[in-house]
């Protein structure tokens, strides 16, 4: 989807004046304040992530969906989603030690290109299945840009506290072999860096992000990540020999999610964003953070953001565990989701089993859930003060 800035050029070069009004609900705009060489990066990187993808590009053998938006369409979520399954002990919850049963990994793969013949389907006994809705990506840039000190910060308040609220950041084994773009990092496969993306915070950097999705969900390797994922075929390459995308595609797609603006909010009355603080949301879904003063793009650096997340672990608890491990996170820690763009989404959680916020919101309070305070402290307002802090997030 072109942006308005690139509508308004045509417009202009057509000797017609450029409409003005930018209303509050465009999802797919870039950065405000952008000079033309960044615009013309966010267009291109705008481009790919839409590309369907086929097998004389690279895709497959086996594969998720066929293109980024098919997951993450216009920014938010879905309609795409990745299947998992993981091996747990009795309680349902534990991971077995080393997964022995799933030489081919956590991840389902139901589509088939390229001469796979066996799709990676799940086996019926002793796996824990669970869906992941694709995440929102409208404040990747941001959360990217924080600055580092900022979430040792909050981990550090946190571990103060007494109410059971403690998260933590993820520390994770840097997965990509290089850097798409070396401006905005300098980490090499196996540092130790602190995660940021995904739903339990396993991957540090958006240049990281970008490469793995292309290979985990589309099976289109690159420099960043060389291998196909394994398959029941064996099949270790496709249509395409070698490697299938360039580090400059990876490099678009990455500052793609740098440069995506956050959706307009609407404006906010009556007294739900004081409640949203009073009964303890705002501790891990944290309103506003500072990114760091030499993040390269000018426009995010040394700023606040408006990103509703601490970016931190927090233990839900068994009912949404999932019997998967990423870094140093449990079967039951989530990264706390950034609430930017609530109001465009039709489900709720990493899984999409909410259909409503006050159902998202009960559902973090089960046993165990570091949220379970918050959620009670919810469930005993009063059913005006309810409706106020619900049509607050209506308006994010």
């Amino acid at each position: 989807m072109r942006s308005t800035a690139f509508f308004a050029g045509l417009f202009i070069a057509c000797g017609v004046p450029a409409p003005q009004a930018i209303n509050d609900d465009l999802t797919d705009l870039p950065l405000a304040g952008l000079t033309p060489e960044w615009e013309a990066r966010f267009l291109e990187g705008d481009r790919l992530f839409e590309v369907p993808f086929t097998a004389v590009d690279g895709l497959g053998p086996l594969y998720i969906r066929q293109s980024c938006a098919s997951c993450h369409q216009g920014g938010g979520r879905g309609p795409g989603f990745v299947e998992k399954v993981a091996q747990v002990e009795a309680d349902g919850v534990t991971p077995v030690a080393g997964q022995p049963g799933l030489p081919l990994g956590h991840t389902i793969r139901r589509l088939m290109t390229a001469g796979a013949k066996q799709p990676l389907l799940p086996s019926a006994m002793g796996l824990k299945q669970s869906t992941r809705v694709g995440p929102t990506v409208w404040a990747a840039g941001a959360i990217e840009a924080i600055a580092e000190g900022e979430l040792l910060r909050l981990e550090a308040a946190q571990a103060a506290r007494t109410d059971g609220v403690s998260g933590r950041v993820n520390r994770v084994r840097f997965g990509s072999e290089r850097s798409a773009d070396s401006a905005f990092h300098a980490h090499v496969k196996g540092d130790l860096v602190i995660g940021r993306f995904g739903v339990k915070a396993r991957v540090a950097t958006l240049d990281d992000f970008a490469a793995d999705a292309f290979q985990g969900d589309m099976g289109l390797t690159s420099a960043l990540r060389v291998s196909e994922p394994q398959n029941p075929d064996g099949l270790m390459d496709d249509r395409k020999p070698g490697i299938d995308l360039s580090t400059e595609t990876i490099a678009a797609v990455a500052d793609y999610l740098r440069l995506l603006r956050i959706p307009a909010r609407r404006t906010a009355t009556g007294d739900g964003a004081r409640l949203f603080e009073a009964i303890g949301c705002a501790t891990c879904h944290v309103p506003t953070l500072t990114t760091r003063s030499d993040y390269p793009v000018p426009v995010l650096a040394g700023v606040e953001v408006h990103v509703y997340s601490d970016v931190l672990l927090h233990d839900l608890g068994p009912t949404l565990a999932d019997g998967l491990t990423d870094g140093d996170a449990t079967s039951s820690e989530f990264r706390t989701a950034p609430l930017v763009g609530l109001r465009f989404l039709k489900s709720f959680l990493h899984d999409g089993r909410a259909a409503t916020l006050d159902e998202a919101i009960t559902l973090h309070g089960g046993e165990d859930s570091e949220a379970r305070a918050s959620v009670q402290a919810f469930q005993q307002l009063s059913t005006p003060e309810r409706q106020a802090l619900l049509t607050f997030l209506d308006t994010l």
